[in-house]
């Protein structure tokens, strides 16, 4: 038999997990803040040294002052070729070499980006985050080492066609930017492994070409308007996470099961009437999301697998969603809500997978709250 987990009023989970993770975050403040005052982690460093000192056979009185470990002179009297000064060093090397490949940028004060960088094409990752850039500049092309393009909360309006020339490229994010159209030259990204482009809120069409993204195996297009799944991620093989939630989604296609790989296939927050026939043929599905608003017909054998499919239906609030469109600042308003609810869905996907045992019943699950 299979695994069902039906739960009702999705907003009182919210509500449950966010005072869950303020506490969470707080205990860890709390303990950052300890360790910081700790003098435990100075101590362990000083025995280090002194066993250090042991193995070289420094005397004790050497590394001992007026009872206490006297750090300065014992480094005065370390040997360069030591063990532990080699380890040190080889650690800030390595960094420093790791260092030298990534380019990092953040903060709203940026609208473009710096000049001095189209003349570091040896990066291997770009992680730009929250600033107020729009564009891309067109030299991306000569970045022929790219391996990560991670450009989340900017204010970017379109990809450039020269994405295309990134052949080595194999994480491509650009969630929560202003995207409204993708290139067919994308599809060229043949090493392309993971692909996000949620959040962007108005995408609702991917080009054919990116059917040629045969070794994607990640792919998040939540939080936009699709009307159905784009006919190339049906065609990307190895795909075994989709994200296609908060959409506009009104019914799946016929041809579901050409998605041999999938595992994981989110459907939360859209308008979905009934599930295709075609998912029970899904042979890895293991983790099916979807809300139960709408649905009024779905394929018994879902619950009933045998295959150990999760099944989670979303009653969402609706009262919480008409206070939503009365706001005026939808659109700040609107990419925050999604944010957050992309976290929290994947912390109970997480929550649900650690699990050491899962109940081979049906489990249903009220949860009220009264002001």
């Amino acid at each position: 038999m299979g695994h069902q987990v039906i739960i009702f009023d999705f907003s009182a989970i919210r509500s449950l997990w966010e005072i869950r993770v303020k506490k969470h975050k707080e205990r860890q403040k709390t303990e950052k803040e300890r360790q910081a005052k700790s003098a435990l982690e100075k101590i362990r460093q000083e025995w280090d040294i002194m066993l250090e000192c042991r193995r070289n056979g420094i005397p004790q009185a050497a590394y001992l002052k007026n009872g206490f470990i006297d750090t300065n002179h014992i480094l005065d009297k370390l040997e360069q070729n030591s063990v532990l000064l080699k380890k040190i060093a080889l650690l800030h090397e390595t960094q420093k070499e790791r260092n030298r490949f990534i380019f990092q940028l953040s903060g709203e004060n940026w609208t473009e980006f710096p000049d001095a960088l189209k003349e570091q094409t040896h990066l291997k990752e770009w992680h730009v985050n929250n600033t107020n850039i729009a564009t891309i500049p067109a030299y991306i092309a000569l970045f022929q080492e790219l391996r990560i393009l991670q450009l989340s909360s900017n204010q970017i309006t379109d990809l450039p066609v020269e994405i295309g020339c990134l052949k080595n490229l194999k994480e491509l994010n650009v969630s929560f930017n202003r995207l409204k159209t993708i290139p067919p030259e994308l599809g060229d990204c043949e090493n392309l492994e993971k692909l996000d482009l949620s959040g962007n809120l108005e995408l609702a069409e991917l080009p054919f070409e990116l059917s040629n993204l045969k070794q994607v195996t990640y792919v998040d297009v939540s939080a936009n308007k699709f009307p159905t799944i784009p006919i190339c991620v049906l065609r990307m093989s190895n795909l075994q996470w989709l994200d296609i939630s908060s959409n506009s989604l009104k019914e799946l296609p016929q041809d579901m099961d050409r998605l041999e790989e999938l595992q994981t296939l989110l459907l939360q927050k859209n308008k979905l009437i009934y599930l295709p026939q075609s998912l029970v043929n899904l042979p890895k599905l293991s983790l099916l999301v979807v809300s139960g608003d709408d649905l009024v017909q779905m394929p018994t054998a879902i619950c009933e697998s045998t295959t150990g499919l999760k099944f989670i239906s979303l009653k969402d609030n609706p009262l919480e969603t008409t206070s939503f469109q009365e706001t005026e600042e939808i659109s700040e308003s609107d990419r925050d809500r999604e944010q957050f609810e992309k976290e929290f869905m994947k912390a109970y996907i997480t929550d649900l997978r650690e699990r050491e045992s899962v109940p081979c019943y049906t489990t249903k699950v009220t949860f009220s709250l009264q002001i």
